[in-house]
């Protein structure tokens, strides 16, 4: 008996050194974004196959991500806009950003012939103050000249929800526009001037899909995903862009050490003005509310993964991954992150 239990020990030894995962957690609990939704189902996909943890995402909107932050309901957050003063004084501690990539935000629309249409940004800002009510306005038409623009009604699609992407397409309106930045401004949610509003960019993309005359915003790979056109937009430079990877990542200029930044009405000749990062967003110091330093080690390899070896998910999705420079001072700002004081990322 004693020399089966002696064996039955030796067993139990060898299962554990051989098995990387043995007393580590093995989900994480995150919440946020529908930009980047797509590309992180993907990554967390084969993050869960490759590594044995799984990674529970709720896409329920930039402002729902970093409200189940500040409530320590998650482990992390997903957002396509940095935490403004009120969310980082709720939050009681620093929350690191961490860009995972960009994306470009398209004003899609509903016109027969799937139409390439020319929008510059006064355009733009009109159709979405309800200046613009027809789509063949005198200014539509004059930017795309041989283009046969019907003769029929606006019809102005906007999200209902808190949501980056509305973050990134007002950001960028009230750069452009002195008229949107004094009536509506900037934020996750807005009092609209004009439309009907829809919940999350599928919602978006639905309403477009079913409403003839109807345009809408809404990530690139939605567009995509949906066969459903969108519009070159002029950006500072006097260039018609067509929203892409290699012009979303043109955007990518002037990020400061800290990563918060914009791209939206980018001075690159080639950028797409409507861009943007969506981030992930953790608690620098990991000891809280009686989190392991196991776990919080495991949030940090998935978010480092996810910045390094997982960027190569990004541009067969349609989102534009990190440049090096971009990458690099993601992974300084990863570098901040402890458990109890102790730096987590060697």
């Amino acid at each position: 008996m004693k020399r089966f239990t002696v064996f039955l020990l030796a067993l139990i030894a060898a299962a554990g050194a051989t098995s990387p995962s043995f007393g580590q957690p093995q989900e994480i609990i995150g919440a946020g974004a529908t930009f980047p939704f797509p590309l992180y189902s993907k990554m967390f996909d084969i993050y869960s196959r490759e590594y044995g943890v799984k990674v529970n995402y709720q896409a329920i909107g930039s402002g729902g991500g970093i409200r189940q932050l500040i409530n320590k309901t998650v482990d992390f957050g997903a957002s396509d806009v940095v935490m403004g003063e009120e969310d980082v004084k709720a939050a009681g501690a620093p929350v690191i950003h961490v860009p995972v990539c960009a994306g470009a935000v398209v004003v899609t629309y509903n016109l027969p012939g799937n139409l390439d249409i020319r929008l510059s940004a006064d355009v733009i800002a009109d159709i979405y103050l309800g200046k613009i009510v027809k789509w063949n306005d005198p200014r539509i038409a004059s930017a795309n000249q041989g283009v046969r623009i019907p003769d029929l009604p606006v019809t102005v699609v906007h999200r209902s929800d808190g949501s980056g992407t509305t973050f990134i397409f007002s950001d960028y309106l009230c750069k452009v526009s002195k008229a949107w930045r004094e009536r509506v401004g900037r934020g996750t949610a807005l009092n609209w001037p004009t439309g009907i509003g829809a919940k999350g960019n599928p919602g978006v993309a639905g309403l477009v899909k079913e409403t003839p005359g109807s345009v809408g915003y809404m990530e690139l790979i939605y567009a995509l995903q949906n066969n459903m056109a969108y519009g070159s937009v002029k950006n500072r430079k006097g260039s018609f862009v067509r929203p892409s990877i290699a012009s979303t990542r043109a955007a990518m200029t002037g990020i400061p050490s800290d990563v918060r930044a914009t791209l939206t009405d980018t001075d690159a000749a080639e950028g797409y003005p409507l861009a943007g990062f969506t981030w992930i967003l953790a608690y620098r110091e990991q000891a809280y509310q009686g989190r392991t330093e196991a776990k919080a080690r495991e949030l940090v390899r998935l978010i480092r993964w996810m910045t390094h070896e997982g960027q190569k998910y990004a541009e067969p999705m349609q989102y534009a991954p990190l440049s090096k420079g971009v990458a690099a001072r993601a992974e300084a700002v990863l570098r901040s992150v402890t458990y109890e004081g102790k730096v987590l990322l060697r």
